[in-house]
């Protein structure tokens, strides 16, 4: 019956990096999703992490304002995907006066956790709309 959605933009990380640690958690329950990100030697996890227990937070905030009851072992991570930001463009001096360009890109990483009932209810909804 909950849903829930949390987003961090412009991270200094590379979407290609962050897209290799999402697809390690797409579709798993949130607490198993959190003990993957929190032992994966990738760079890119510790933000991930940050944001999957932003995203249960924000679900059991949810819950309390719709006066529902939450089991945090029910959350599942129904979406993520990793967006490109924008890229911080600087320049480092090179032999004979040339200039070489370094690109430092960002990342806009989208978590949407949801408990089961909700998962279904949004297939029906699919189905019955074809």
């Amino acid at each position: 019956m909950v849903e829930s959605i949390a987003r961090v933009r412009h991270i200094r990380v590379t979407p290609q990096k962050a897209r290799r640690v999402v697809a390690l958690i797409k579709g798993k329950q949130a607490e198993e999703a959190l003990a993957i990100l929190k032992f994966a030697q990738q760079g890119a996890s510790e933000p991930i992490y940050k944001l999957v227990a932003s995203a249960v937070a924000n679900a059991r905030v949810k819950a309390d304002q719709t006066g529902e009851f939450l089991d945090e072992r029910d959350l599942f991570v129904k979406n993520a995907f990793v967006d490109e930001g924008t890229t911080l463009k600087r320049f480092q001096p090179r032999a004979q006066g040339r200039a070489f360009q370094i690109k430092k890109r960002t990342s806009h990483i989208t978590v949407v956790l949801a408990t089961p009932e909700v998962a279904e209810a949004g297939a029906a909804t699919k189905k019955a709309s074809k």
